[in-house]
């Protein structure tokens, strides 16, 4: 039998035992979710703060935060280890899954103020920039060195003609024409006497061109002055009237020439217009040599006409050039030695000279060093020369061969 309230007693009491049980297991539960967490997920913020808390921070005067106070003293010996304590704090807390990004910013343990500290990505920056510059550069001068080789004067395969009026043109150099081979640097000048040296010793020949305008030449007084042989005009075709005539001194000067025992050449001025008056002009000059000896060549001399026009200006540089040929084949079928004269606008611009290759090359270019690229044998080199026996100026040439004795 119960007594009165017994039974509201125990009920009472069965029901907080239960309501403890119940408490007590919602709190397994939860800390088991939180242990279960805390093993399979990263740290949360609030763990990562935490561990941040604990990490002693390092100062430039060696102090530590408040927080390093409460340190683990094995971490805060860490951490008092300079460098390379540093170093094996983070490998510590990267093995307890306990490394964050502020643990990485060690760069202030280098001296930025140490001039012979440089980062290694800042030396490699600067040879990056240091190389790139260099290449910029060197590409630049790359370019300009091939703008500068393109150039005319600059590739070694123009030339550069000069005309009468002045004018310039750069001209490609045949490849298919022989070269000369002078060393220019060889040449001297004394007294306006030009001769070309090889082992210290000249192996030129000078010479002088006459004709009526030089009047009386004193031929023996030039042989005397190193003259070693001349050239004389024997006559010319009228470049108006195309009347071929002889020249007024020519006589004379072939005649003392001959007795003051200088080498002798001979020049015919043309202006002839088709191939039978090339013949023409040079049956003419051979007629008028007489017995005379003639060892050096005979040369053809087609040229314009100063401040008036020639006949032969309505000619082709094909036509020009046959009526050279013409001359020169009759002079070499008479048994001398033919010769080509010219400027070296005339040779290379106004006759075809890939069709005379037999034939010498006479030289008009008054300057100190010819830039005519191709073989020649004579040079005339200046037209205001100075010689003994002569009365005023006087044309003046070196020969590069010995005629005498071919």
């Amino acid at each position: 039998m119960r007594l009165p309230g017994e039974n509201d007693d125990i009920g009472t009491k069965l029901s907080m035992k239960y309501m403890v049980m119940g408490v007590s297991l919602s709190v397994l539960l939860i800390l088991g979710v939180v242990f279960l967490t805390n093993r399979e997920m990263p740290a949360t913020k609030k763990e990562k703060a935490q561990n941040n808390s604990v990490m002693a921070l390092e100062h430039e005067d060696g102090s530590v935060t408040e927080d390093s106070a409460e340190a683990p003293a094995e971490e805060q010996n860490l951490t008092a280890g300079g460098s390379d304590s540093k170093m094996k704090k983070i490998e510590k807390l990267y093995k307890e899954k306990r490394l964050t990004a502020s643990d990485l910013d060690f760069w202030d343990m280098y001296p930025k103020d140490d001039p012979e500290f440089v980062s290694e990505s800042e030396d490699k920056t600067a040879e990056e920039s240091d190389s790139k510059d260099k290449q910029t550069e060197g590409n630049k001068y790359s370019k300009y060195d091939e703008e500068q080789q393109a150039k005319p004067e600059n590739d070694g395969k123009h030339t550069l003609i000069t005309y009468a009026d002045g004018s310039e043109e750069w001209v490609l150099i045949n490849p298919y024409l022989e070269k000369n081979t002078y060393d220019f640097t060889k040449l001297t000048m004394k007294s306006d006497k030009m001769a070309y040296f090889q082992d210290g010793k000249s192996i030129s020949y000078l010479g002088a061109d006459v004709s009526k305008y030089n009047g009386e030449v004193d031929f023996a007084s030039l042989k005397d002055a190193g003259i070693d042989f001349v050239m004389i005009r024997l006559g010319a075709r009228g470049y108006g009237s195309g009347q071929i005539m002889l020249d007024e001194k020519f006589a004379d000067n072939i005649k003392k020439a001959s007795e003051a025992g200088l080498d002798i050449g001979i020049y015919f001025f043309s202006q002839a217009i088709t191939t039978d008056e090339a013949v023409e002009e040079a049956n003419f000059v051979i007629q008028n040599l007489g017995d005379y000896k003639i060892t050096y060549p005979i040369a053809f001399d087609m040229e314009y006409v100063k401040n008036d026009t020639a006949r032969i200006e309505a000619l082709s540089r094909d036509q020009k050039t046959s009526v050279t040929k013409a001359f020169l084949d009759t002079i070499k079928n008479a048994g001398h030695k033919p010769m080509i004269y010219g400027t070296k606008e005339w040779l290379i611009k106004q006759i075809d000279l890939t069709k005379l290759t037999a034939y010498d090359v006479w030289l008009a270019q008054h300057e100190d060093v010819p830039d005519y690229p191709y073989q020649f044998q004579m040079w005339q080199y200046t037209l205001e020369g100075k010689a003994s026996g002569v009365t005023g100026e006087i044309d003046l040439n070196i020969s590069f061969v010995d005629y005498s004795e071919k």
